[in-house]
């Protein structure tokens, strides 16, 4: 056999196949409809649920849509350099239901989080434009950021197949940009979560990441593996 010949994309599982090709015809479908004036991130993004933009298949989509280059990049190449591992671990139709059901918790805690600021602000959990609401122009961007931005990306899902791995291979070694020793993968997402978490609560002025998506889709990737009972490995290839 000829490993130097061998295409990067051999040991490749079906189901994350599947999901790069699909990511991927999703963002060139969005450059092209850019190139038209349309903003298919408007229509298949996920808004608040009581934003007039909402609608129910957004819930899905949004997996698929990226806000950029880079965006689409390191979701990608997280999906490609763990999810083949938790799929032969899972087997494929259990993957696919891992990365769907994160994918939507995800969505459950961003929205929860979303509805909880919007009550700080109006004393409810939905807008009425009836009502003549007394808030500053502060609170007015942030209702703005909640019901005329939409979330989009696979970050959700694939913090689900972080946590799986951090938990299925918790003493495998990885390298992480600007630490110079290697780190185990329980400690490296363990960490990544904390961070995430400081980013979430923070809430830095400028910071349109859906950090709270990000925990969501971690948390009920734990959920999962305790409700199947999946526990560690040290069986990685």
């Amino acid at each position: 056999m000829n490993l130097f010949g061998q295409s990067p994309l051999a040991n490749l599982t079906p189901v994350v196949k599947n999901l790069l090709i699909i990511n991927i015809i999703f963002f060139i479908a969005t450059l092209v409809f850019q190139s038209m004036g349309i903003e298919l991130a408007f229509h298949l993004g996920a808004f608040y649920f009581n934003s007039p933009h909402f609608r129910v298949w957004q819930i899905i989509t949004y997996m698929f849509m990226h806000g950029g280059w880079a965006h689409i990049f390191f979701n990608m190449f997280a999906l490609y350099m763990f999810g083949p591992a938790i799929e032969n671990y899972m087997g494929s139709k259990r993957f696919f239901n891992y990365y769907f059901i994160t994918g939507l918790g995800a969505l459950a805690l961003q929205m929860l989080v979303q509805a909880i600021e919007v009550h700080g602000i109006l004393g409810s959990f939905t807008f009425d434009p009836a009502m003549n609401y007394n808030i500053s122009p502060e609170d007015v961007g942030r209702l703005r950021a909640i019901y005329a931005e939409p979330m989009v990306g696979a970050s959700g899902a694939l913090f689900g197949i972080l946590v799986a791995f951090g938990v299925l291979y918790a003493e495998t070694s990885l390298y992480i940009m600007l630490i110079p020793i290697p780190v185990k993968a329980k400690y490296a997402v363990i960490g990544y979560i904390v961070v995430e978490l400081y980013l979430g609560l923070s809430q830095h002025q400028g910071d349109s990441v859906a950090h709270f998506a990000h925990l969501g889709g971690a948390l009920f990737g734990y959920i999962l593996l305790k409700i199947w009972g999946m526990h560690k490995t040290n069986d990685f290839y």
